[in-house]
């Protein structure tokens, strides 16, 4: 078996990164970003990217970073309300920007795995996500066609993976990375742990190690929190 434990993230990417490329990033928010691999990204210096994920991270964190240095031309995402720098970046026509219901996002982005090239979803009926979309006609309501999402590249973030790849997320951190590490033609994980294969009970992989090419050891871990919500003690 091939070894697919890399000593740290920029050789993880390795042969990988090309201008013009197609990426998926995990995460949602904050939760779930390979935030040890955007960095190597940005080092690269590859432009003309584009990016697969909900959001594009928030200030100064994530795929912000990929924003910042002018690496990336298109995102395909969900949400972008929270981050500045995206804003004005759309705005000024300098970022172009396919927005997309989360649900079908992630249904495209799952459909690229199990090889479906299209489906057919009521969300966006009527809308403007609907726009220049082919629309048919089930029992009586009318759905549009989506088509699937791949990348050139996933790169997403795991809590454990054992040396052959098979991956175990924790909690909300979960959310697209097991679907996209399907939809990558190469899929890089870093994770918080890595121990030997045959560790895992089967019925815990969250992510099959066949759909891995690479892992590495994270060597940012911050779990930072978007949006800290507070109110006063209550007296005893």
């Amino acid at each position: 078996m091939a070894n697919k434990i890399h000593p740290d993230p920029a050789s993880a990417l390795s042969g990988l990164l090309f201008g013009g490329m197609t990426i998926m990033s995990g995460g949602f928010g904050l939760s779930g970003n390979p935030e040890s691999l955007i960095p190597e990204i940005r080092r690269a210096g590859v432009k003309d990217l584009t990016v697969i994920s909900n959001n594009a991270g928030a200030d100064g964190f994530g795929l912000w970073m990929l924003l910042e240095s002018r690496q990336i031309r298109k995102m395909i995402s969900s949400y972008v309300g929270e981050n500045k720098l995206f804003e004005a970046q759309y705005l000024a026509g300098e970022l172009e920007l396919e927005l997309t219901p989360q649900g079908t996002l992630a249904e495209r982005i799952r459909a690229g795995g199990a090889g479906i090239p299209a489906f057919y979803t009521k969300t966006g009926v009527g809308t403007l996500v609907a726009q220049g979309k082919p629309t048919e006609f089930f029992d009586g309501e009318e759905y549009v066609r989506e088509t699937w999402l791949r990348a050139d590249l996933s790169i997403i973030k795991a809590w454990r993976a054992d040396s052959a790849g098979n991956l175990m997320f924790r909690k909300t951190a979960r959310n697209f990375n097991p679907n996209m590490a399907t939809a990558g033609r190469v899929t890089v994980a870093e994770v918080e742990e890595i121990v030997p294969a045959g560790t895992f009970d089967p019925d815990c992989i969250h992510t099959p190690g066949i759909y891995v090419d690479r892992i590495v050891l994270s060597t940012i871990n911050e779990k930072r929190i978007e949006k800290r919500t507070t109110r006063p003690r209550e007296v005893a």
